[in-house]
């Protein structure tokens, strides 16, 4: 099974606000996202998806996700990608 390490973002006031997650089903996740049934974080929020990358188990995933959790400059650069685009 496929696993998918995502980054979805949000505009609050003048900025972005992002999120990280994994998930076997981008879609169906991103629909919980955008219907406040997702991670409390990302409740009330309407989400894009800004990048995704896939991997065969779900412990490469896990890991990379807490890659790019912790990864603040590599979020932002992300970031930065989508919104300067």
């Amino acid at each position: 099974m496929n696993y998918c390490v995502y980054l979805i973002i949000s505009k609050r006031n003048n900025s972005y606000i992002s999120y990280v997650g994994y998930t076997n089903n981008i879609k169906k996740r991103l629909n919980m996202h955008n219907e406040s049934k997702g991670a409390k974080f990302t409740r009330g929020k309407i989400w894009k998806l800004i990048y995704k990358e896939f991997y065969n188990s779900k412990t490469s995933a896990m890991k990379a996700e807490y890659k790019l959790k912790k990864d603040y400059q590599l979020r932002k650069k992300i970031k930065n990608n989508y919104i300067y685009r």
